[in-house]
This record gives structure tokens, sequence and C-alpha cells, in this order.
């Protein structure tokens, strides 16, 4: 009878303590993935391997295209390796090794690309975060956002000729996708976050009005005869 009692007393204090580690645990995922993602490892590669400030160059955005367009095609290809890499270890860790439940992991995937995009090393003035989120995407065990992701990106880079517009028709598409087909509330959530992202690092590319790419629109376009 007093081993009863005993178990009744030391289940709920386990219990807590165990959900404890679980949130202490995936609050450190979190940290870690943002650190990660904040590393501006194209404005470094640009520095170390070219001697040059990869900022001063294109749009000014310290990414890999800028890399590229400081004159280094390995140190380019380099930069976009890492800038998707840095998407992958924390989510893996978060899924594959301590099997947290799938909400958790959707937020130290966000941590990564929040990082990236706000990095505190840059004075919040990071990348706009599309090899990053494709990074966290890829080793997301929700693979029905990554193929809506590209699906809806490959349209837009069929149709579209303007970058911004082809991410962005990206990131709504999925939205859109997993809101009507899959119903998931966190999943939707994330992808919503991810839009408003994406959208706010592209705002200024935003406000050119997309332009068609025209050949293939006349093509998709039926085409009145003419009398």
């Amino acid at each position: 009878m007093t081993e009863t009692r005993l178990c009744f007393i030391l289940c709920p204090v386990c219990l807590g303590v165990f959900e404890l580690e679980m949130q202490l645990g995936a609050l450190l995922l979190a940290i870690g993935a943002f650190w990660l993602g904040a590393c501006p490892f194209s404005v470094w590669i640009g520095r170390w391997l070219l001697g040059k400030d990869i900022r001063n160059y294109g749009d000014g955005n310290p990414g890999a295209a800028n890399v590229f367009r400081a004159g280094g095609r390995k140190a380019g290809i380099l930069a976009v390796i890492l800038d998707v890499g840095k998407g992958t270890p924390f989510v893996i860790l978060a899924h594959s090794f301590f099997g947290f439940p799938d909400p958790i992991v959707l937020v130290v995937g966000l941590s990564a690309i929040v990082g990236h995009a706000f990095s505190p090393i840059l004075r919040f003035k990071g990348g706009k975060a599309i090899g990053i989120t494709m990074g966290v995407l890829i080793v997301l065990p929700q693979h029905a956002i990554l193929f809506a992701f590209m699906a809806f990106m490959l349209l837009g880079y069929l149709l579209i000729e303007i970058d911004a517009w082809i991410v962005t028709l990206g990131a709504g598409g999925s939205l859109a996708y997993l809101v009507a087909a899959e119903g998931n509330m966190w999943e939707s959530l994330f992808m919503l976050c991810v839009l408003a992202i994406l959208a706010t690092k592209h705002f200024a590319d935003l406000k050119t009005i997309p332009r068609f790419k025209g050949k293939l629109v006349r093509w998709l376009l039926p085409v009145k005869r003419q009398i």
C-alpha cells in the first residue's frame, strides 16, 4: 500500500521533470539553430577567400549570390553549400536524434531561418534566407512542404521574371496548398512565418509589379484566330 502511494506521488513529479527537460532541450536546440543560422558564412568567405566585402556588390545582400558577383565561382559554390547546410543540423537533431514532436521541430527550423534573416552578427541585417529555407525544408519530416515549395518556385521561374516574386510565389503557394490539402495548423503556421520573413527580406523588390515571361505566357494562353 505504501509503495502504491509512493508511485502516485513520484509519477507526476517524474513526468514534470521529463517535460521540463524536454522543454529545455527544445529551447537549447532553437537557440543553437538561431545562432548557427546567424553565422554570415557568405560574408566571411568573401572576406577570407576573396578579400572583398560582398555587400559592396549586386544588391548589397550578405548572401551567396553576391559571392558569385564578387568574382569567386568556387567561393560562391562553397557559400551556397554552407548557407543551405546551416539550416539542417539542429532540425536533424530535433527530429531524428531527440525525437521531438513535429511542432518543436518546426520551431527549431524556423529559428534557423530567423537567425539568418536577422543576424545579430550583422546588426540584424541578414540575408534573404532563400538558401537556408531550402536547407530547413530538405530535412523537415514534412516532405510535402518541400515538394510544394519547389513546385511553386518552378512555376514562378517559368512564368515570372522577377526573383522576389518567384520566391514569394513559392512560399505563398506552399501555404495555400497546406491550408487546402493538409489542414495541419502547425505546418500552415510555419509556412506563414516563412512567407512573412521572405516577403520582408524581398520587400523592396516586391514593390515592382511582376513581369511575366512573354513567350511562355503567349504559349500557355489560347491564341485567338484572326478572321
